[in-house]
């Protein structure tokens, strides 16, 4: 028997999956990830094996889900399409890395995965497998016409898991799909389809309302060395954390009671459908708002310019499942790079679903308060502004004069403003 290793959630797809692939003939090694998801690990394991899985890994993941993928991502500041922090995407390549070291571990040829033929993580996966070994062979069910022919949604996986057996817990209290893990939760499909329909407030499971917060600020301070968040720290509890997974752990609960990181939008799969997705992201949002302002005290003017040119395709890169890719590597030494001495401290306020900058330092502070300062010179003369415009300048003027000459409509548009410059033209 051909050996493969399924990534098992412990759901309904999975669990339809683990039977269907003993059905067809595999042995199947089931490997459960622990990136933080709220699951009963045991009960999956114990599920899986009654199912028929041959053996059953359960790996806690988190604290490299932390510092190997969730902080890489903060120190490049990705944020997809401007607004999503990637939670469910940074997930996926740590998952299928683990999964494929299973796999090698029992000489397994084949690696397997329940995601669907329209969704991004069947992508995301299949990369990361492939990049991480070219042998591997994969099992995809929701692409695979022997499966598609006896399963065409739901009510098939249910009927079929009840008639083998297969404990479920199909339930319509939440009619639409959920992806939980350490940096956030996502909400999509079902009711949520129709992006003119409110997410009304039992859909949140990972923030409070903000609405509902408390009506007093949280400050905290939040200490970064080369990019990367070292402490946390809450004079008002008395409570310091500096181990990554804690210090997460914390923002989270920080995040979360105060109604932090909702958003809900309409974004670009990679495969070209769009989709509606309702995301909670409660600590890594207090998170990325603190590195991103100490940046603005600690980094170069021209490499901070130059890095903000290469946020959105780093963030399309790990949308897209590219994480383990060439591209990835040579963008994030430059990444890496900006990163050197972005040291200090920042001060948050954290009240009511807003995350504010409150204050900034840094013992490789870029800002000096007597060049800035308009009370006092400091050193800058100001006579050097004129020849520094003056050069400036040009360009502008020989642009000037040649519109001036060859196009006086759009010469006395500029000059007075569309009106004048319509009634020029129609005399």
């Amino acid at each position: 028997m051909e050996k493969v290793v399924l990534a098992y959630s412990g759901g309904l797809d999975t669990s339809v999956i683990l039977k269907w692939l003993t059905d067809q003939g595999y042995e199947v090694i089931a490997f459960i990830g622990n990136v933080g998801q709220e699951e009963d690990f045991e009960a999956a394991k114990e599920k899986a094996l009654k199912i028929g899985a041959t053996k059953v890994y359960v790996e806690d993941l988190r604290k490299r889900f932390i510092t190997e993928f969730i902080f890489p991502a903060l120190l490049g500041n990705a944020v997809y399409e401007g607004r999503y922090l990637l939670g469910t995407a940074l997930a996926r390549p740590i998952i299928a890395q683990k999964q494929i070291e299973i796999a090698e571990k029992e000489q397994a040829r084949f690696v397997a995965h329940g995601a669907t033929g329209k969704g991004n993580d069947q992508v995301r996966f299949e990369l990361s497998y492939y990049a991480l070994n070219p042998e591997i062979n994969v099992i995809s069910p929701w692409k695979d016409e022997r499966f598609l022919s006896k399963f065409k949604g739901r009510t098939d996986l249910i009927n079929y898991a009840r008639e083998n057996g297969i404990p479920i817990h199909a339930t319509k209290a939440k009619p639409f799909s959920e992806d939980d893990n350490l940096m956030h939760i996502s909400h999509e499909a079902g009711i949520l389809e129709d992006p003119s329909k409110y997410a009304e407030e039992y859909v949140f499971t990972k923030t409070k309302s903000p609405k509902d917060a408390p009506d007093r600020e949280t400050i905290i301070d939040i200490y970064f060395k080369d990019g990367l968040p070292i402490k946390v720290v809450n004079k008002s509890e008395g409570r310091e954390e500096t181990d990554p997974l804690n210090m997460f752990l914390y923002l989270n609960k920080i995040g979360s009671e105060n109604g932090v990181g909702r958003l809900d939008m309409v974004e670009n799969r990679f495969i070209g459908i769009k989709s509606r997705g309702v995301y909670e992201t409660p600590g890594a949002t207090i998170l990325w708002i603190a590195h991103r302002d100490l940046e603005g005290i600690a980094m170069d003017k021209e490499v901070m310019h130059i890095r903000d040119m290469l946020i959105p395709k780093f963030s399309e890169l790990i949308y897209n499942g590219f994480w383990f890719s060439p591209e990835m590597d040579f963008l994030f030494s430059a990444i890496e790079k900006s990163q050197e001495a972005i040291d200090g401290k920042v001060t948050l306020s954290v009240y009511k679903g807003n995350v504010t900058p409150i204050g900034r330092e840094s013992p490789t502070s870029l800002y000096d308060k007597d060049i800035s300062s308009m009370d006092v010179e400091g050193g800058f003369n100001a006579e050097d502004s004129k020849g520094f415009i003056n050069i400036n300048a040009i360009r502008l003027k020989a642009h000037a004069v040649v519109l001036r000459e060859r196009n006086p409509y759009k010469w006395r548009e500029r000059l007075y403003g569309k009106t004048l410059g319509e009634e020029y033209r129609n005399e």
